[in-house]
């Protein structure tokens, strides 16, 4: 912890040692205690805050001499600069994305590079930071996604043509050959109209893992590749023959 005190108003020499302080030290919390925050360095304070990593705060403290009646003067402690729990809340939201965006694109890139040779599906698809890439399936909105989530991960047959009606008609018309298509892939699909959405989507969990269990990324990204084989296979010929715009 840097404490920094200062008899008089805030100024940039005091400012500048703070952040001198804090970097060379790697201190997280600061303490600046003056007679006279002026409105410029509560704003600069507040603004460090605003960016500054979630375990990182500065605090300003006004300072004032009290007396009650005869007791012996005391010190006031007022804050006028720090973190709330607001800002520290959304640091930690963006903190949290940015960290999980990085694993994505981590996992992306292995999966991508393992399913070489093996799957050329989405050989042209660079890896992203979503949790989901796609490949098109040679009907207008109609993809083959591969999905990672912290917990689990999937294939899906993802059905969006922009219309509601279009992606009914789609449904519908590979529904009807859900025992078929289910006897090509190997096992049972969830078949979602995803009520209230647009979309629909046709989809096999494959792990009860996911993109938190680092220590697994090859094994679930096999499950993953050799699942989206079987899921082309399968829907290849239904998707052809689809009686669409």
């Amino acid at each position: 912890m840097v404490i920094e005190n200062q008899l008089e108003g805030t100024d940039h020499n005091h400012l500048g040692k703070i952040i001198s302080y804090m970097s060379n030290l790697e201190a997280k919390t600061a303490i600046w205690i003056t007679t006279k925050p002026r409105t410029e360095y509560v704003r600069a304070v507040e603004w460090i805050n605003r960016i500054s990593p979630a375990d990182t705060a500065i605090y300003l403290l006004k300072v004032e001499a009290i007396r009650i009646e005869d007791s012996p003067p005391a010190a006031l402690f007022t804050v006028a600069a720090a973190p709330s729990d607001e800002q520290k809340d959304i640091q930690k939201t963006v903190k949290d994305l940015a960290e999980r965006h990085k694993l994505r694109k981590a996992f992306w890139e292995q999966l991508l590079q393992r399913a070489k040779g093996r799957l050329s599906l989405h050989e042209r698809i660079s890896p992203g930071i979503e949790n989901w890439i796609s490949a098109g399936a040679g009907k207008s909105g109609i993809t083959y996604n591969y999905v990672v989530r912290m917990h689990d991960a999937q294939v899906e047959v993802y059905i969006d043509g922009g219309e509601d009606s279009y992606n009914e008609s789609v449904f519908e018309q590979l529904f009807a050959r859900k025992e078929q298509i289910e006897q090509c892939f190997g096992s049972p699909l969830e078949w979602q109209r995803l009520e209230g959405k647009r979309a629909c989507r046709i989809r096999c969990i494959v792990a009860d893992r996911g993109l938190r269990d680092t220590d697994q990324w090859e094994e679930i990204q096999d499950k993953m590749i050799e699942a989206m084989a079987r899921l082309e296979r399968a829907f290849r010929e239904p998707i052809a023959e689809l009686k669409v715009r």
